[in-house]
């Protein structure tokens, strides 16, 4: 059993209960434990602090939290459950409360947005500024409106799709894609982007072509700059393959908009990796990049957005 859990936050919505089954399954396929963590609304939290200054007795010791009641009854007649589960209550803002609780966590589970905004949003302000900011890879699960994908993202079906960028895309990235992949037992399909546009007739409707390492020869076909990525794929790739030898690999690389392309991908894909810009890197603390901005807003399946984990990466 894997030490550091699965954590599912919930606050009741039924976007929240679409991550809690997500995180469930997670925890199952990594033999880890499942936390479910529940931010207090503001109400209960100044409940508790007016109990604690009065010291007054007679009021009851905790505020009810129906969550709490709807989680027990929802995993009670459910599905296969991890080896441990446990439930928290926490208080504080939920970008912040969550921060704290993630650290050291394998990931982080949350909707795509919660109780509160506006109903057409497609993705919340708590949702956004936890991926952004969270010390361990937060996994976005989308509001049906948007999970156009649904029956494929299911369980373990379909592919991870890992978003690379050969020269900055850090290890934590890939590592984290592949470990999902082989408890899956499914296929990792990179896909990256050149700047590079070829002539307008290939760009337009151009599906992905996969190409093996073998088809690198210098006498094989694909424009300089395609076989150029696909060159640079394969040797960041090279160690992952080493330690994943059991993990199929599909390499993709497409001209243009590298967010569009991997939110074309989110529909038939079991989970979509994007790596987050390293906090040294921006000038601002929401800042997660332009792809893993638009993929987030955008992609129709689950969405990880994995930080870098080692400071001397």
């Amino acid at each position: 059993m894997s030490n550091a859990p699965v954590i599912a936050a919930v606050d009741g919505s039924e976007h929240s209960l679409k991550a809690l089954e997500w995180a469930r399954a997670a925890a199952v396929r990594h033999g880890a434990e499942l936390m479910i963590a529940h931010v207090l609304p503001d109400h209960a939290q100044l409940y508790a602090g007016r109990r604690a200054a009065l010291h007054d007795a007679s009021q009851p010791a905790e505020f009810a939290d129906p969550v709490k009641d709807w989680v027990r009854a929802l995993l009670g007649g459910g599905p296969e459950l991890p080896e441990g589960v446990r439930y928290e209550a926490l208080e504080g803002s939920v970008p912040e409360a969550l921060r704290v609780i993630g650290a050291g966590a394998l990931m982080l589970v949350m909707g795509s947005r919660g109780r509160g905004g506006f109903a057409s949003l497609l993705l919340g302000s708590s949702s956004r500024a936890v991926a952004s900011t969270a010390p361990c890879p937060v996994v976005v699960v989308p509001h049906a409106a948007r999970d156009a994908g649904a029956a494929a993202s299911e369980e373990s079906a379909g592919r991870v799709v890992l978003g690379l960028h050969a020269a900055e895309t850090p290890d934590d990235v890939l590592s984290f894609a592949f470990a999902e992949a082989a408890v899956r037992g499914t296929t990792v399909q990179v896909v990256s982007a050149y700047a590079v546009p070829p002539a307008p007739a290939l760009v337009i409707d151009r599906p992905f072509e996969v190409i093996p390492p073998e088809g690198l020869a210098d006498e094989g076909d694909g424009v300089p700059a395609e076989r150029e990525m696909l060159r640079s794929q394969t040797a960041r790739l090279a160690p992952l393959r080493t330690r994943y030898p059991d993990v199929a690999v599909e390499q993709a690389a497409v001209p243009g908009d590298p967010a569009g392309r991997l939110v074309d991908a989110s529909r038939s894909a079991a989970l979509v990796v994007v790596g987050r810009h390293h906090p040294r890197r921006t000038a601002m603390s929401l800042q997660i990049g332009s792809v893993a901005h638009a993929v987030l807003h955008h992609a129709h399946g689950p969405v990880a957005i994995v930080p870098t984990l080692k400071e001397d990466v």
